[in-house]
């Protein structure tokens, strides 16, 4: 059974950098897609970034992140990685690590909605202070 693990999670103030890494399990990820969403208290899960499996990990971002943060892989040591830089107060979340394990080619927006991806994990806490 594939497992995820996130680590990284920190307080910084705004403007600060922090970088998560989310360990997968199984002899199979460079066919996984590695997804990052984040949470915040009251909201809805959204969706953060993307490396897909092929075309060498293409990443994809939301709106919100894209210049800012940065999603890469490394399939040699089953992990991907979410660098993320000039933070702001409002990316404080829970962000979660998930893998979609079918390695099925889809298109960017599949992997936007949390219900594409099989494995997740239990989530890592950012803070980011004004």
């Amino acid at each position: 059974q594939v497992q995820v693990f996130e680590s990284g999670g920190g307080s910084v103030q705004a403007g600060g950098s922090l970088s998560l890494s989310c360990q997968a399990s199984g002899s199979t990820f460079p066919s996984y897609a590695m997804g990052w969403f984040r949470q915040a208290p009251g909201k809805e899960r959204e969706f953060v970034a993307v490396v897909t499996w092929y075309g060498g990990g293409t990443p994809y971002y939301a709106n919100s992140v894209k210049g800012r943060f940065t999603v890469y892989r490394d399939n040699a040591k089953n992990t991907a990685v979410l660098e993320m830089n000039n933070l702001i107060p409002e990316d404080t979340a829970a962000y979660y690590c998930a893998a979609d394990t079918s390695g099925t080619y889809y298109t960017a927006s599949h992997y936007y909605t949390w219900n594409s991806y099989d494995v997740w994990g239990q989530g890592t806490q950012v803070n980011v202070s004004s």
